[in-house]
């Protein structure tokens, strides 16, 4: 499945991977089923009836048309990641990134929010046993800060094998770059600091026309974060952080016509930022 906006002269597509429901604590720990049944507004986009939480895993293409960027790129096939269902998957990801116009060698940049598994596994695909550069015609962008956290901290985290299988092979092949993580990419796109999920998270603003997207990455994980913001994932590295983050961020882009795609988030997967009413420092994500 694909879906796209128009953001001025800039259209993004987004690439689903994989869908994902049945297990909301797995993801957020505070996120039980009848909590998530007492928010009437996910129903039926995000949530189904009996309150389990929908989630997929995507990629977007950012398209300029000068620049050809992905952000992100999913988990990836054949690939051991430590997270059972997602181990040597076999999905047809690139034929639905050719169907939509986007070949891999046309893809000239390809930015990761962050090193997580699910953020860096199309980095590269497995052929004749050897994991090479999907991307081979594309620079591949890292957060300095991000990167040189895990660096430091690869077997404390799991990391190795990560990095053996989506970034190593990258660096390898001298496709790597290393930015500061308030890079302006192209003049359509620039990065903004988004921490907490991870030390050198950053999230993807769009610009163009006078018009504004922002993808979140995982600062974000689902819109029911939205109305409960203190609801943090198992995988925050510093929980803290990555709640004053995503507060700082929902205030800073609330009433601000700036769609939000969250790069989790299930169809429409992006809409404006709303305050409900009544009810103080809760949100909800008004879709088309």
């Amino acid at each position: 499945m694909r879906q796209e906006w128009k953001i001025g002269n800039v259209k993004i597509t987004s690439i689903h991977e994989l869908r994902v429901s049945g297990d909301n604590e797995f993801v957020l720990p505070d996120a039980s089923n009848d909590r998530c049944k007492e928010i009437p507004w996910l129903q039926p986009h995000f949530a189904d009836v009996e309150g389990f939480l929908i989630f997929v895993v995507q990629a977007f293409v950012v398209d300029t048309g000068e620049r050809r960027i992905v952000v992100d790129t999913c988990i990836g096939n054949d690939k051991e990641t430590g997270v059972e269902p997602w181990d040597n998957m076999q999905t047809e990801f690139l034929d639905e990134l050719t169907a939509a116009g986007y070949p891999p060698e046309s893809i000239d940049t390809v930015m990761c929010t962050h090193l997580h598994v699910d953020h860096v596994g199309w980095n590269t695909r497995l052929v004749d046993g050897k994991w090479i550069p999907t991307f081979p015609n594309a620079r591949y962008l890292s957060a300095r800060a991000e990167w040189e956290f895990w660096i430091e901290h690869e077997e404390e985290h799991g990391f190795d094998l990560v990095r053996k299988q989506s970034i190593q092979p990258v660096v390898d092949a001298g496709l790597m770059d290393l930015v500061e993580w308030d890079t302006q990419v192209c003049p359509e796109v620039r990065l903004e600091p988004t921490p907490g999920h991870t030390p050198g998270h950053v999230s993807v603003v769009v610009e163009s026309n006078g018009k504004s997207a922002i993808i979140t990455g995982d600062c974000i994980h689902h819109p029911v974060q939205l109305t409960k913001v203190e609801w943090c994932s198992s995988a925050d590295n510093d929980q803290q952080h990555a709640l004053n983050t995503r507060r700082a961020l929902i205030e800073k882009y609330v009433d601000s016509d700036t769609l939000f795609l969250g790069s989790h988030f299930p169809p429409p997967t992006g809409g404006i930022i709303r305050p409900l009413p009544d009810e103080d420092g809760r949100y909800w994500l008004e879709c088309d």
